[in-house]
């Protein structure tokens, strides 16, 4: 259906054209003489105005209901309120009828319960703002790393191996049940590889592949971790942002993630400036001021041991106390953030037994060269390290934990053919999401929350 857009529709120079626009009714007002339609076509999260003057036009009254989609044909003019244009209409047509009971009324509707209308829940103004910013976020990643000079490389979906050495992936199989196979290798020899294989819970280090070929590279997908972690910031399935860098320290890892965070936040504050003063309104107060502060200051940097330092004088306040050797739980992450730096901060060299296998082994034996970086609210939004060059601390590594070395040999010969110092991090695109709209529940910034006991 040839029509305009809403979003070019209230642009100035549209003024005093004629135009059909189609759109779905968020709102209608009735008087004496004058009706308004509120039409939303998701092109624009300003919604455009028709005026309809009712002793010249009869509308039928399936075109006023909340969620009916129409087009209307009509002359644009300046708003009378506010900038942009409205619509005056001199034609209402039906495309699609809504039933009296549209779930997502005038009323205030909670979150919980738009959670049980994924399907629904976008054409309010909370979800439509949070998946723009998602989009002009998703987008500035591929022009961060592509005017970095980075190849975007997609890594497989599908693997043998476990990234993180935990065992919480979920299987992949195209055989039934069968509870005669003597065991789990003979149950998969007969499967569609051959073998036990899962769905990847990181592109890791197929991305090391990569890096030390083409020295910077990065991914950009889905990754999928069987964690039976029912809480606010965790998912089943959710999109990695993960760059692997040739000839890079710890050092070089901590300044890229920085560079790319405040990137990312510069441009959603650049290209989503409507939909971040609603945040700021509604979701989250200071939300603007906060993210400006972040995009202009730099990062604190502390280690693991200073940070179990600060911590531990405050044992008595936390419902987890904390010790050398014990990883950071949600509480912990908030009191350095909000309370201690005040600002992001990074939390290098942890313990090597609360760390992955692959993570460079400091000289002191005791610590790993990898990092966390904790934001306000949210917790950990990247992890990152300096990868294991050495093969034999390597092997070591996956001895201790008791890891098949087999299904790794592709990672370990990295380590034997020029081998060199490299890192990386991931950063998980949806924490990314909640921290620059507010949002407080993962599950309400990606279209269809995959979790546990939920797949709607």
């Amino acid at each position: 259906m040839k029509h305009l857009d809403i979003v070019k529709a209230l642009q100035p120079e549209n003024e005093g054209k004629e135009a059909v626009v189609c759109g779905w009714v968020r709102t209608f007002r009735d008087s004496a003489n004058v009706s308004f339609l509120e039409l939303s076509d998701g092109t624009s999260f300003k919604k455009l105005q028709v005026v309809i003057d009712k002793s010249a036009l009869a509308v039928d009254p399936e075109c006023t209901k909340l969620g009916a989609s129409v087009a209307v044909k009509g002359a644009l003019v300046k708003a009378y309120k506010g900038e942009g244009n409205e619509l005056n209409a001199v034609s209402v047509a039906l495309l699609g009828k809504s039933p009296a009971d549209y779930p997502i009324q005038k009323k205030r509707t909670t979150l919980d319960y738009l959670r049980g209308i994924p399907h629904l829940r976008l054409r309010t103004n909370t979800f439509q703002a949070v998946f723009r910013v998602r989009s002009v976020a998703a987008q500035a990643i591929h022009r961060y790393f592509h005017e970095n000079g980075y190849y975007y490389v997609n890594t497989p979906l599908i693997t043998a191996s476990d990234c993180e050495g935990a065992g919480e992936m979920f299987r992949v199989t195209t055989r039934p049940w069968n509870a005669q196979a003597k065991s789990e290798g003979e149950y998969y020899k007969e499967d569609f590889f051959g073998v036990k294989a899962g769905l990847s819970v990181s592109g890791q280090l197929e991305g090391e592949v990569a890096a030390t070929a083409l020295g910077k590279i990065y991914t950009f997908g889905p990754s999928f971790r069987a964690e039976n972690s029912n809480t606010t910031r965790h998912l089943a399935e959710f999109w990695h942002i993960e760059p692997e860098v040739a000839f890079a320290e710890l050092p070089d890892v901590i300044e890229i993630a920085e560079d790319l965070l405040k990137y990312l936040i510069k441009a959603v504050l650049t290209e989503c400036p409507e939909e971040l003063k609603f945040f700021d309104s509604f979701v989250e107060k200071g939300l603007l001021e906060k993210l400006n502060h972040v995009a202009t200051s730099d990062f604190a940097v502390c280690t693991y041991t200073e940070a179990i330092g600060i911590l531990e004088k405050k044992n008595a306040d936390f419902r987890f106390p904390v010790h050398w050797g014990s990883d950071l739980q949600s509480e912990h992450e908030k009191y350095l953030t909000e309370e201690v730096f005040k600002r992001p901060v990074f939390v290098t060299d942890y313990p090597k037994e609360i760390k992955s296998f692959y993570m460079k082994q400091n000289a002191d034996g005791k610590t790993v060269a990898a990092t966390d970086l904790l934001v306000p609210r949210i917790g950990e939004i990247i992890g990152g390290s300096e990868r294991e060059a050495d093969y034999t601390k390597l092997v070591a590594a996956m001895d201790a934990r008791g890891m098949d070395k087999s299904a790794y040999k592709q990672y370990l010969d990295l380590r034997i053919f020029g081998t060199v110092p490299h890192g990386g991090f991931g950063l998980g695109f949806e924490r990314f999401v909640m921290y620059v709209t507010g949002m407080e529940n993962i599950r309400d910034v990606t279209l269809f929350p995959r979790s546990v006991k939920n797949i709607m």
